[in-house]
């Protein structure tokens, strides 16, 4: 494909407006449709874009021959219907974290854009992080040696949200990294929560996860926190490696440090624990939009043919964690094995 990616943009409530602003700004795509219910948010959209057809009918979008692509950003809820849609018309999909609400419907997803040929991204903003990118590299080339667990905060004070609760509002970014910086597969996960301001929405949540490689993660979520925090530590054998997106000129930091176990010849000297103590590193890290590497991710995929970093197989693997740790809210805290769902 040599011609622009002609892209089409559904919801342009909260985060719609800047996938449009991203994409009518890429030499390599035009944003041919912004479509929305809200009168508001069209005008908004006829203003800023008068060479885009602005329609609050989805219809249009999927009968069009010759629009390329459709993003959904719309209420999570309706995620997986307008996605299937999508794909159903021949159009490649972008859908906006998480892309589904159970296992069983990503799966769905998959599935259909393999059957109809078309890309299926999902919106997993953080794998397309330069500092997280770095953090990749450290750990694929070694850097920190195994790796033994990690832990992610995402807090603050608000939004608060009524069709999604804590876990899926805010866990899709974190356990996508989690699982990206893993590169394995969740097999094992729990989680609690609390309800405050709303029944059964709950307000704060913390989760498990269990890798097949042996890796645990953590997670912390929340939007009722005296804190904003977003950050993300991985703790290795050989160092350690910080992640802090509210920083502005540290986004990375690598700590020299680290603990080995070593057993002398002897069996009943038992294992001794080495501590290593080094210096502290702070890599610089480009500053470019993550959502426009994203956004232009996805017309390269389309044009070069090629699997987007954050597919429909990412895409599952979110959602199934995201599934169990539900199961696991409803249950107690119950552990719940992903090849349950």
């Amino acid at each position: 494909m040599t011609d622009k990616v002609r892209v089409g943009v559904v919801g342009l409530g909260y985060w719609g407006p800047n996938l449009a602003r991203n994409f009518d700004r890429l030499e390599g795509a035009e944003l041919a449709y912004c479509c929305d219910l809200d009168e508001g948010n069209l005008a908004k959209a006829r203003s800023l874009y008068p060479q885009t057809t602005v329609t609050d009918d989805y219809a249009h979008l999927l009968a069009d021959d010759a629009l390329d692509a459709i993003v959904v950003a719309t209420s999570v809820p309706t995620h997986y219907k307008l996605g299937k849609l999508a794909i159903e018309a021949g159009k490649h999909a972008f859908i906006e974290k998480p892309i589904a609400l159970k296992a069983a419907d990503a799966q769905d997803l998959l599935d259909t854009a393999e059957e109809y040929g078309v890309k299926l991204m999902v919106g997993h903003l953080l794998e397309y992080h330069p500092a997280v990118a770095k953090m990749k590299e450290l750990i694929d080339a070694g850097e920190l040696g195994r790796v033994y667990y990690a832990y992610a905060n995402r807090l603050n004070l608000g939004k608060v949200r009524t069709d999604e609760n804590a876990l899926w509002s805010l866990g899709p970014h974190d356990v996508s990294v989690l699982n990206y910086l893993t590169g394995d597969e969740p097999v094992e996960v729990s989680a609690r929560g609390e309800c405050y301001l709303q029944d059964d929405v709950e307000d704060v949540v913390f989760g498990y996860i269990r890798y097949e490689n042996g890796m645990v993660g953590h997670l912390h979520v929340s939007w009722l926190d005296p804190h904003k925090s977003r950050k993300i530590t991985v703790v290795g054998e050989r160092k350690m490696v910080v992640f802090d997106d509210m920083e502005s000129d540290r986004k990375i930091t690598v700590y020299d440090k680290g603990a080995t176990t070593t057993r002398t010849k002897f069996e009943t000297y038992g294992e001794f624990v080495t501590l290593h103590f080094g210096d502290i590193h702070i890599p610089r890290i480009g500053n470019e939009e993550p959502l426009r590497i994203e956004c232009q991710h996805f017309v390269d995929c389309i044009n070069d043919d090629a699997t987007p970093r954050s597919d429909g197989r990412d895409a599952l693997n979110v959602v199934k964690v995201l599934d169990a740790m539900e199961v696991s809210l409803r249950e107690g805290g119950r552990p719940v094995k992903t090849e349950e769902l």
